[in-house]
């Protein structure tokens, strides 16, 4: 079996959906070599989410959803806040992320001081999939707008532009990335705006082109944040669903640490991995 790699301090994963129990979610943690971790939570699984908290207070906060497209989505959400949930997401709905949908969510998030989570999705990855909070190339302007809410990025279409020539065959592009790219725009230009590295997305866009992405984590390395997204069962690997190379057979979450250490100075790795997460949502190691 392999060691429980060590990544020389604390880690959080900023994208770990919730397991079966308690121990399948810790055993991934303890496999991976991550020592905190966000709970990402549907609303009606909130009691599973606090006994984990209870048992393991320093070790997760958790966040809550529920499907935006539907009218209750805002009173379940803001309930979940009101019981202690520290964040929104991952919010992954079919609507625009401008729409009125996601906008009443905004308002929330705005007037209790959490952050959004959002999956960005206009590329079918299976014929009949849809697609997930459309509009990212509009959201310069709803950025602006929000001032106050913090939005964190995340899948597929955040990832893919990082390079201004985006393919929509494909959510995962391969191959040098072109300067000028919408997310690496909006990441500089917003501060309210904020990016979640996990799942292959998040992996694909580390590989793509190593000397781009050096210097993305270097400029960007007080908005960027570690997270795995992982399907894996014990942070090895076993049981991993995905069949992208990248990650096939593997935890999600070593690859991405692990090439995050290879990419990063030492200095900008840890706050990739613990201290912009740790200041966003005050944890303690």
């Amino acid at each position: 079996m392999q060691p429980p790699p060590s990544w020389g301090g604390p880690v959080l994963d900023i994208h770990h959906h919730l397991r079966r129990d308690i121990d399948t979610d810790i055993g991934h943690m303890e496999g991976s070599g991550v020592t905190h971790a966000v709970l990402l939570t549907r609303a009606p699984a909130d009691e599973q989410a606090r006994q984990r908290m209870e048992k393991y207070p320093k070790k997760f906060i958790r966040f809550s959803s529920a499907d935006a497209a539907k009218p209750e989505a805002a009173d379940i959400l803001r309930a979940s806040l009101k019981g202690g949930s520290r964040g929104m997401g991952e919010l992954k709905s079919h609507v625009a992320v401008d729409g009125p949908e996601m906008r009443r969510l905004y308002d929330i998030a705005s007037e209790m001081g959490v952050p959004v989570l959002i999956h960005f999705g206009e590329v079918e990855q299976y014929p009949g999939e849809g697609t997930f909070n459309t509009g990212l190339r509009r959201m310069a302007a709803l950025l602006k707008q929000y001032p106050k809410t913090t939005f964190i990025g995340h899948a597929d279409f955040f990832w893919g532009n990082i390079s201004a020539e985006v393919p929509m065959d494909t959510p995962y592009p391969k191959g040098p990335v072109k300067r000028g790219g919408i997310t690496d725009k909006l990441l500089a230009d917003f501060p309210n705006l904020y990016g979640d590295l996990s799942a292959n997305s998040g992996r694909n866009a580390l590989a793509r082109d190593p000397e781009f992405t050096a210097g993305f984590l270097a400029r960007h390395q007080n908005k960027l944040m570690f997270g795995s997204d992982c399907s894996c069962s014990d942070g090895r690997g076993t049981g991993q669903a995905s069949k992208q190379p990248l990650i096939a057979g593997k935890c999600v979450a070593r690859e991405t640490l692990a090439a995050l250490k290879s990419l990063a100075k030492p200095e900008v790795f840890r706050k990739l991995t613990w201290e912009n997460g740790r200041k966003m949502f005050q944890m303690t190691a």
